[in-house]
Order: C-alpha cells, then sequence, then structure tokens
C-alpha cells in the first residue's frame, strides 16, 4: 500500500479517535475506569503471578458498587494494601497547618477480576468485529507471521484479551472463539507488535505506545483488507492514549514507525495469495490459558 494512502487511513483514524473520545459513550466508560485502582508495581506482580490473565481488577464492595458480585467461591487475589495515616503538619514557608499522609505499613488484602464477578455490563468503548474476513486475510496473514519467523496458534483466553505475542519462542497466539474478522484484526495487530516492539531492541518501550502503535497497524492492514475494524480500533486506541488529541499527537508522532510496519506487511501481501494447499485451513490450536 503506497504512503499516501497510509497517511489517508491514519488521518481517518486520528478522526474517528477524536470524535469518540468526545461521546457520551466515553464519558460514562472514563466514570467507571476511575473507579479502579491504580496498582503499584510490587502489587501489579503479585496480580501477574496469581492470575496472569486479570484484567479489570476490584475489591469486594467495589465491585458492588458497580452492580457486580463475586461469585461465590471465587479465590481472591492477595495484594499488599498501604496503611495510610492522616496529620497536620507545619508547612515552613506558609506557616499554616497542611495536612499529609504517610504510609506507616501495609495490610494484606484480597481483590478480584472481572472474570470472577457477575452482574450488570461493564461500558466498553472496544466492540469486538463480527463476521467473516474477507479475501482468506487470517490465513494470508499467517503467511505474514511465517515469513518473519512466527507461528500462529489459535487459544484459549479467560477475560477479554484477544491475542498475544511472544518474542522469546516467536509465537503468535490469537483467541479461538471470535468471530473470524476479529481473529484477523487481532493476527494484525500482534504483527505489529512483532514488527515493532521486540524488548530486545526495544527495553524501554512503554506498554501504552506498544498497543498505540501496534493497534494502529492492524487497522491500517485490515483496511487494506476490507475489514473495518473501527468498531475496535478507536475504542482500544482511545482506551491506551487518553484523549482524542493525546491520541492524535501520538498516532502522528509515531506515523512513520506505523508506516514502515505496514509497508513490511503489504510487501508479502502484495507477492500475491499463497497456494491454499500451502495454508492450513486451521492454525494450530494451544494449550489452553490459564
Amino acid at each position: 500500500m503506497p504512503t499516501s494512502q497510509n497517511d489517508d487511513v491514519l488521518q481517518r483514524l486520528r478522526d474517528g479517535v477524536q470524535a469518540l473520545t468526545q461521546s457520551d459513550g466515553y464519558l460514562q466508560w472514563l466514570n467507571v475506569q476511575r473507579k479502579f485502582h491504580n496498582y503499584s508495581w510490587g502489587n501489579c506482580l503479585l496480580i501477574a503471578r496469581q492470575r496472569p490473565d486479570a484484567t479489570r481488577i476490584a475489591g469486594y464492595r467495589k465491585w458492588q458498587s458497580l452492580g457486580r458480585q463475586v461469585r461465590k467461591g471465587e479465590k481472591g487475589i492477595l495484594i499488599a494494601a498501604p496503611v495510610v495515616k492522616r496529620e497536620s503538619v507545619d508547612d515552613a514557608e506558609s506557616k499554616e497547618k497542611t495536612k499529609q499522609r504517610t504510609v506507616r505499613a501495609f495490610r494484606p488484602v484480597h481483590v478480584f477480576d472481572v472474570s470472577q464477578t457477575d452482574g450488570d455490563p461493564l461500558p466498553v468503548v472496544a466492540e469486538r468485529l463480527l463476521g467473516n474476513d474477507p479475501v482468506y486475510a487470517f490465513r494470508r496473514l499467517q503467511s505474514v507471521a511465517g515469513e518473519l519467523g512466527y507461528s500462529v496458534k489459535l487459544a484459549q483466553f479467560s477475560g477479554t484479551r484477544n491475542g498475544d505475542c511472544t518474542f522469546d519462542t516467536h509465537t503468535i497466539r490469537v483467541r479461538d472463539d471470535i468471530a473470524p474478522a476479529q481473529m484477523a484484526k487481532t493476527l494484525a495487530h500482534e504483527l505489529g507488535h512483532a514488527i515493532l516492539h521486540d524488548p530486545k531492541a526495544h527495553p524501554d518501550f512503554s506498554r501504552d505506545l506498544a498497543e498505540l502503535e501496534a493497534e494502529s497497524v492492524g487497522y491500517v492492514v485490515c483496511d487494506g483488507l476490507d475489514i473495518d475494524s473501527s468498531a475496535y480500533s478507536f475504542g482500544y486506541i482511545a482506551a491506551w492514549a487518553g484523549s482524542g488529541e493525546r491520541a492524535t499527537k501520538a498516532i502522528e508522532a509515531s506515523a512513520s514507525r506505523i508506516n514502515r510496519a505496514t509497508h513490511q506487511i503489504f510487501e508479502v501481501l502484495e507477492r500475491g495469495m499463497p497456494p491454499v494447499e500451502t495454508l492450513s485451513r486451521e492454525p494450530v490450536r494451544a494449550e489452553a490459558s490459564r
């Protein structure tokens, strides 16, 4: 796909994210996000070790306030909650009393992932795609992965994750219970990670920027394969990048990297569809994710 066409598609992406982040639905989604805790690095490690597939974490009563109930018998995720003491101290400059919060200790508490709860659906801004993938999109993208040295496997995921890319083993997994169009979009996203975000080459790359770039690659590639991923991509990018203005600036700053990755993918695709007999009708199934 020529760079000029890529730029047009990226402009549609920027406009779509900008429009979404000004909508009532997005504001409702933000209001819910604010009710979730931002956990420390140490607690994130604890959560990952106990429940690596966790996506949304909150305490028992917090889930109740959101209209959801932790299911009976679910095992909580143990984290360390700070014990904070609030006290008034003298400000040296103003000579006035100011409030100060001091962490005096930590206590163990249990939290739960959204997959351990039932109840009202949480608002979403990224709607999974429905329908088939045209022009053998998924199988053609499999051939791209193969040229990059990656194998593609179908896998089971709990929670909302649709796929992942493991750099050490050069393996891409795609969720096995989503529509073909979403599978193709997810594979295009993970190819973006494979090309742009190997930690050996980019050890300090931030997660939010990596997700913005990978989803932008997925959006542009899907556009070239006659898949409209806007219902998913606009919200996904907004969720990682924040406000429309911030997201659009980040897309602009990463445009050359996004274009480089999409060019690499389209170079393989434009060589032509490999003979059907060389493409498996279905990717290899991985072991179920835990």
